[in-house]
């Protein structure tokens, strides 16, 4: 299922050319720090013309591409960070028409990165979550996904991006009575797109476990009826957890340090209010053990929308985990406009 002959790691350490990172912050630390492990030397630091102060990040002073440019009579460039932005996107596109550009593919949450070890110890899995899709599409999608984390080259991402319309009109199909329990519910954005794509509904819950957004939910979405905020994060029971203090959209879990917060199972959630017809959860890594937690609540077979791009192995990992647990489920994967593979989900219906 692999059509390259190294991975992009690979192809950063025997580069002939000098290696630029595009891009600081955690995406670009993770980054650094697998090439320290990797003895992958790296020239420079650059950002967005915008964002050039000419900082220190890492050791290295950030600078323009042009800056680069007048150094180097050619480089590659390594993409470390994300954005959905169409102005971000399409500039990055720019730079990748002018020099080499790869993307070192590191997970939102964890460390474990896709290269040689990686296809060989998931072999089997990745196999069997791929003969489980529903479509052509979705399995033009799984193998795009997996030649892109793989050799980081972006036209694999290029090829396999759709928008939403076709997902909520052709599969999800919502409709006016759907009960709708979201998780990772953030600032009421996908509370937003339910109500959008339905003409109607029984009720929504929604938890976010980050105060500040639950905060900015709570006053989004005062005037809608039906509608149960919790501010609580999700796991496989009812417990609490740590998750950072920042107020972003990845409020991820944190191992040692951050706030604590209330947990909830999925379980727990549905038979305190009736049940739940479609169920999102996009909740930066806990997606497995949010499903150990939704035995009962599954097996009612609720229309599900699951972000699978945390780790490096969600998209597989996620498909069989369900499965398992229910297999009426009809499978589709469906990656939305992002650079890198961040909106990556799967619809199980």
């Amino acid at each position: 299922m692999i059509d390259n002959n190294q991975c992009v790691w690979d192809a950063l350490k025997n580069s002939t050319t000098p290696i630029i990172l595009y891009g600081m912050g955690n995406g670009a630390d993770k980054v650094l720090d697998e090439f320290e492990k990797r003895n992958i030397r790296c020239s420079g630091v650059m950002a967005s013309d915008d964002f050039v102060r000419y900082q220190n990040f890492r050791g290295f002073t950030v600078k323009k591409m042009s800056d680069f440019e007048q150094e180097f009579s050619t480089f590659t460039v390594a993409l470390c960070f994300a954005s959905s932005l169409d102005d971000v996107m399409s500039h990055i596109r720019y730079v990748a028409s002018r020099h080499t550009m790869l993307v070192p593919n590191v997970p939102v949450y964890g460390n474990e990165v896709v290269d040689d070890e990686f296809v060989s110890k998931y072999k089997n899995e990745i196999e069997s979550a791929y003969c489980k899709l529903s479509d052509d599409k979705s399995k033009q999608v799984f193998y795009n996904t997996l030649n892109f984390l793989y050799s980081g080259k972006l036209e694999y991402l290029f090829e396999m991006t759709s928008d939403k319309d076709e997902v909520f009109d052709n599969i999800l199909c919502l409709d006016d009575n759907e009960s709708y329990l979201d998780l990772g519910a953030y600032r009421g954005d996908t509370v937003d797109e339910f109500i959008y794509y339905t003409n109607g509904y029984e009720k929504i819950v929604a938890l976010e476990p980050n105060k500040k957004n639950y905060s900015k939910m709570v006053e989004h979405c005062e005037k809608l009826g039906f509608f149960v905020p919790i501010n609580a994060g999700v796991s496989d029971t009812c417990s609490t957890m740590l998750v950072s203090k920042g107020g972003g959209r990845q409020s991820v879990l944190s191992s040692d340090k951050g706030v604590e917060v209330k947990t909830l199972d999925v379980d727990y959630v549905a038979k305190q209010y009736g049940g739940f017809s479609y169920i999102k959860a996009d909740i930066e890594g806990m997606e497995h053990s949010m499903l150990c937690g939704a035995v009962q609540t599954l097996m009612n077979k609720p229309k599900l929308n699951i972000a699978a791009y945390h780790t490096n192995s969600d998209f597989f990992t996620l498909i069989n985990k369900i499965h398992s647990m229910n297999n009426e489920y009809r499978f589709y994967l469906r990656k939305h406009p992002y650079i890198p593979c961040w909106d990556l989900n799967i619809y199980c219906i």
